[in-house]
């Protein structure tokens, strides 16, 4: 098994595995599209009471229109303390299908997402996943079915929820690629301490060969995908 080189605690945060009550949680593509200022447009998603981005985020600009920088070079990430974001591998036909990887320093800056929506926190992650059965089985309805994107075995996924997780692979804070095909990462716009730790950024992530959603703390600089949810 290919070991993670991700600089974390390497814990895994237990989540609530309720169950919705709601009889009809999801609508598909709810026909709503959102357009960030690079032009990008996105399929929404209408999860239980949010709205989601059904696509990963794609912009090289803030909100407000102030570029944020690219960093191609390795030593330059791993030593970097401010806003970038990258194309996997630094190959820039990774953008259509995976969107950028950003470090927690531009989810941080608040500005990451268009007007109007912002980078999910914690609880609104634990609100997508208690709504398709918790943590432990929700992988299955969140990823992209069937093996076009996804490594097999893909683990019975049947996107139920029309989020389309797709496994863009993360850059660690070394400035190295890992796991495209395999797993997916994306940020929260939250941050924890464990156990006396300084504070980290809370992240997401699914794998190729299991049903969960794992919940650990990251690095800030290293590079995941990121998801906008409307604000309400």
């Amino acid at each position: 098994m290919q070991t993670l080189r991700i600089k974390y605690l390497a814990i895994f945060l237990s989540l609530p595995l309720l169950i919705s009550c709601s009889s009809n949680p999801v609508k598909n593509y709810s026909g709503e599209r959102m357009e960030d200022i690079d032009g990008n447009q996105y399929h929404t998603v209408t999860i239980g009471n949010l709205v989601w981005m059904a696509e990963d985020l794609k912009t090289t600009r803030y909100s407000d229109g102030i570029p944020i920088p690219q960093i191609e070079n390795y030593d330059q990430w791993a030593n970097l303390e401010l806003p970038a974001y990258c194309w996997y591998n630094n190959d820039s036909l990774a953008k259509d299908a995976y969107g950028a990887l950003y470090n927690w320093y531009a989810v941080e800056s608040g500005k990451l997402c268009p007007d109007g929506w912002h980078v999910p926190s914690d609880e609104e992650w634990i609100e997508i996943e208690t709504t398709f059965g918790g943590a432990g089985i929700a992988g299955n309805a969140l990823k992209e079915s069937g093996t076009i994107h996804w490594k097999t075995p893909n683990m019975e996924a049947t996107n139920e929820s029309g989020f389309s997780a797709l496994p863009g692979g993360y850059r660690s804070y070394n400035g190295t690629f890992n796991l495209e095909l395999r797993s997916g990462y994306w940020w929260t716009a939250s941050t924890k301490s464990w156990y006396g730790s300084s504070s980290k950024a809370v992240y997401r992530s699914l794998r190729h060969d299991t049903k969960d959603v794992s919940r650990n703390i990251a690095e800030y600089n290293n590079g995941f995908s990121v998801r906008c949810v409307k604000d309400k």
